[in-house]
């Protein structure tokens, strides 16, 4: 999903709430090294992962070897998708715990019934997970988007029991579909999602892209806005950067000001992900990697 800018370059960059000069590091090199200025913090290597859907083009060439791979670049987490690749829960805990990797977090569908919810959560305990976030739901019907809100608070309050955080991953769509009287998805999930049970996984570019789908003079303060306007806690991040054109990037090397969505508020994981890698999902993982490593706020 791609929207256009502005072609003066000063209106781009403060629409990003970049600020002058934000184009002369927008380069691999900035994305490796970071300035530093003020900043003194940066984002604990523990808390790092990476959404397991950026490698998928290699994880199905050799699941292994890509596993072992993103081991040896650093990561200690990672975030599970597309299933386990023919091995069980255990297998892959196993598997990880020899590469001495985490699968803290999953992405999984909302359950067809209370059996698959079961099993959801036992794969989770099992592979000694946290996390696990619904990653996608899409509809033009409110009614719908109850519904589904009143099945997470139920799945929810299964996965607390089980000792498991339950969470829901943004896209874009959720700021931008009209329900109805101007009612958005992201107004039904924020407001039927029960806080004590839900947490947010933020995806910030799909909430960046949200705010220039609205047509917003800043969208990163529109990413901000969500993160701290919605009543439930906003625990993950999914860290992906975003060039003009409105394509996904890697990290540092796009128009998003992440030391600023970061000093705003902090989170407990902080995933790199990128959909469309700009030259392998390998060079992905390990800009991210090290972007985040190197990055002060």
């Amino acid at each position: 999903m791609c929207y256009g800018y502005p072609s003066r370059r000063a209106l781009l960059a403060a629409g990003l709430g970049l600020g002058a000069g934000a184009f002369v590091a927008a380069s691999p090199a900035a994305a490796a090294t970071p300035p530093h200025h003020r900043h003194k913090e940066r984002v604990p290597p523990g808390q790092i992962s990476i959404q397991l859907w950026t490698v998928r083009d290699d994880l199905a060439q050799n699941y292994d070897t890509t596993l072992a791979y993103l081991a040896e670049t650093g990561y200690p987490k990672v975030e599970l998708a597309l299933g386990y690749f023919g091995r069980t829960a255990q297998q892959l805990r196993e598997f990880l715990d020899g590469l001495g990797l985490e699968a803290s977090s999953s992405h999984d569908g909302i359950s067809a019934d209370d059996a698959a919810l079961d099993t959801k959560i036992q794969n989770a305990l099992t592979l000694g997970q946290t996390y696990m976030v619904v990653p996608y739901l899409a509809s033009d019907s409110l009614d719908e988007w109850k519904g589904w809100a009143e099945r997470m608070n139920v799945e929810a309050r299964a996965a607390r029991s089980a000792g498991l955080r339950y969470g829901y991953h943004n896209h874009a769509h959720e700021f931008t579909t009209d329900l109805g009287g101007g009612v958005t998805p992201w107004h039904v999930l924020t407001k039927e999602l029960d806080p004590r049970l839900v947490h947010l996984e933020i995806d910030i570019y799909w909430a960046v892209t949200g705010g220039v789908g609205r047509g917003v003079r800043d969208p990163v303060k529109f990413a901000i806005d969500v993160i701290r306007r919605a009543p439930q806690r906003v625990l993950q991040y999914h860290v992906k950067d975003r060039h003009l054109d409105g394509d996904m990037a890697d990290l540092g090397t796009g128009t998003i000001d992440f030391r600023r969505v970061f000093d705003a508020h902090r989170v407990r994981e902080y995933i790199v992900e990128n959909d469309t890698p700009d030259v392998t999902p390998r060079r992905t993982s390990e800009v991210g990697y090290r972007y985040l490593r190197k990055l002060r706020f």
